[in-house]
Parts: structure tokens; C-alpha cells; sequence
């Protein structure tokens, strides 16, 4: 990747290099928790009205940081919105969470997804979005795209969402091996390409959701996904506007071993739960690829030197060693209230300035 000491804090801390201060954004941080986006769900109708209409998306993108001073925005997108694309019936009702009214049930239907110019003009409202905000960012700030892992998508393009056990994915890895290998395929190369179109628009940082990973175990992890997870990251990386873009790859569970190959196999940064010490994966990797994250969100309901001790406890036992971008270990919850992510930037931006020498600017 092409250094740059001018370059915004997240993508000098995705490359690993020295920074003043460690950068950090938050999962979901365009959402429920903030009452204005609470208010343009509600004048937009619905969740998917406000998804799809590029300026209403670019506007809620844009929320947090008019509250924070964080280091990136992340486009107001949902994972499913491939699935959508390929004709699945996404639907979004309050209370249950997304679901696919028609998830894929036989080979059929597997080859029955459309074409790539079909789902480029499908997801044109996702492209567009992008482009909005990087005009209204400018270059300081950087754009994070994103889009599910091939497993991921596998588990609601199977069950439909509705079985959060998602056992029908995970029966047919048994059942039907090489149907399950092919569409792990055809997932991966469509999610390549949807995530490098938002690179083409103007997303400075890709990243990949692996939501459930850590419904799989690490046999069936390393035998079944990484093949996919290598693919995808090559597809990406044929992109020409992709191929020095950082790429990050976000697992809940999982362990060193999943980690290591991750890392082996071409992602530029791991994002990881609040089940890990990030000082020692860090070691065991070697240093070999950043690391992002991995407060508990529920910290954030604690009073405010609460969140201020665990946020430090975080970042002293990471101290100095390079490639860290503070997150949560999972997306922001909905009723936290803003006044504590305050809190938490204000503690982080101080601490981490202190940790690395320099100036929380």
C-alpha cells in the first residue's frame, strides 16, 4: 500500500505506520441511537426508503460526525442489500430484524441469480450514496464501504433471517458439500465486486462482515470459507481502484488459528469481538495486520468514568504497538445514550494521544 504521512489517521493505522493518536469510528454509528436519525427514518417511511434514496442516506451517513469527532464515516448501507439485488424480497419490520421473504432453496434458484449488469444497476443507489458523501467529506475524512462475508450472506440466503440458529445453512454444509461450496463461490464473487464498486465510487476502506463466523468451528471454518475468503480477496484486489484500498475483515469468534489465515491470506486488517485481548493477537499475528476494535458495547451503558476506565484499560494494554483502530467489539446498541459516545471519542482521542506521543487533533 502507497504511504502517505498526510493521509487521514485510519488509513495510516490500517497500513500499520506510526500515528499520533489512534483513530476510531464506531460500528452502526449512523443509527437508532441518535435521535436525528431516529427522525429521518420517520420522514423517509421506512428503513428501506431511507436506504434507498441516496441523498436521505448520504444526510444519515453524515450524523455522527456533525456529533463526533470521529475519523471515518461509514456508509448507510445494510448487508443484505446484495440480497436484494438478487431478487431475494429483503424486507426490514421493526422488532424482528431483516429477512429474505424468498431465500434460495435448490440449485435452481442458485442459477437463477442475475447476471452482474443486472445487480450493478440494482445496487446503482448504493454507488451513488457514495459518491454523495466523499463530496461532502472531502479528503480528510475517509468513507468505509462494506458488504457481508460469503458465510454470512449463506446464513439469510438459506433461512430467510427468521432462525437465528441458521440451521439450514449450517445442516447443508453436512448435507450437500459441493452445493454449498458453489454458492459460497457465486456469493464471493459478487460480494467482491459490490464491495470494489463502492471503492470506485470513492470508499477509501472496504470491509467485509462475517456476522456469524463463529457459528462454524474451525475445521469446518478452514476446509469450507477461507478457499472463499482468499477468492474474494483476489477478485477485489483485481479491481485496479482496489488494489491498494485497505480491507478488513470483521469475525465474531473465532481464534488465533481462523486469525492467522485471515491475515495469511490477504486481508489488511482483522475487526474483532470483545472476546479477544487485541495485544495478543496482535503478538501471535506478529504484527503481521492491523487490528480494529473491540470495546464491549455494553460498556457504554455505564456511567461516564466507567466508560472512560474501560476505554483506557483497552488502549494501555494495546499501548504503542502499531495498527489499532478503536471500535466497538460489535455495532453500537440502540438505546445507548449519545452523551456516552462523547465520552468515549473525548476519552480515546486524550488516552491513545498520551499512549502514542502526539496531539488528540
Amino acid at each position: 500500500m502507497t504511504a502517505g504521512t498526510g493521509d487521514p489517521l485510519v488509513l495510516r493505522a490500517l497500513r500499520r505506520e506510526p500515528v499520533p493518536r489512534t483513530p476510531l469510528w464506531i460500528m452502526r454509528q449512523a443509527g437508532r441511537y441518535l435521535p436525528e436519525y431516529r427522525e429521518a427514518r420517520r420522514t423517509a417511511g421506512s428503513f428501506l426508503a431511507l436506504l434507498r434514496t441516496p441523498e436521505r442516506a448520504m444526510e444519515v451517513t453524515l450524523q455522527p460526525l456533525r456529533r463526533f469527532p470521529l475519523d471515518a464515516a461509514v456508509v448507510f448501507s445494510d448487508i443484505l442489500a446484495l440480497a436484494d439485488a438478487w431478487g431475494l424480497g429483503f424486507r426490514f419490520q421493526e422488532g424482528e430484524g431483516p429477512r429474505l421473504e424468498r431465500p434460495i432453496a435448490t440449485e435452481r434458484d442458485l442459477g437463477g441469480l442475475p447476471g452482474r449488469e443486472s445487480l450493478d444497476a440494482s445496487l446503482a443507489y448504493v454507488y451513488e450514496t457514495v459518491t454523495l458523501v466523499v463530496r461532502e467529506l472531502g479528503p480528510t475524512v475517509p468513507l468505509i464501504g462494506f458488504a457481508a462475508s460469503p458465510w454470512t450472506m449463506a446464513c439469510y440466503a438459506l433461512g430467510g433471517g427468521g432462525d437465528r440458529e441458521f440451521a439450514r445453512a449450517r445442516t447443508l454444509i453436512h448435507r450437500e458439500p459441493s452445493f454449498m461450496e458453489r454458492l459460497l463461490e457465486r456469493f464471493a464473487r459478487d460480494i467482491a465486486h459490490h464491495a470494489a464498486l463502492q471503492v470506485v465510487a470513492g470508499a477509501r476502506v472496504a470491509m467485509i462482515f462475517d456476522t456469524w463466523g463463529g457459528l462454524l468451528d474451525e475445521g469446518t471454518h478452514a476446509r469450507l470459507v477461507l478457499p472463499v475468503l482468499h477468492r474474494l480477496v483476489e477478485e477485489f484486489r483485481a479491481h485496479p481502484e482496489a488494489r491498494t484500498v485497505p480491507l478488513v475483515f470483521y469475525t465474531r469468534g473465532g481464534g488465533p488459528s481462523r486469525f492467522r489465515a485471515l491475515a495469511e491470506g490477504g486481508f489488511d486488517a482483522l475487526g474483532l469481538d470483545g472476546g479477544h485481548k487485541l495485544e495478543e493477537i496482535h503478538d501471535t499475528l506478529g504484527g503481521r495486520c492491523a487490528l480494529q476494535g473491540n470495546l464491549d458495547p455494553y460498556v457504554l451503558y455505564g456511567e461516564d468514568e466507567h466508560v472512560r476506565r474501560e476505554a483506557t484499560r483497552l488502549l494501555e494494554a494495546y499501548g504503542p504497538r502499531p495498527g489499532h483502530v478503536f471500535n466497538l467489539g460489535q455495532g453500537i446498541l440502540p438505546d445507548v445514550d449519545p452523551a456516552r459516545v462523547a465520552v468515549l471519542v473525548e476519552t480515546v482521542r486524550a488516552v491513545s494521544a498520551r499512549i502514542r506521543g502526539g496531539v488528540a487533533r
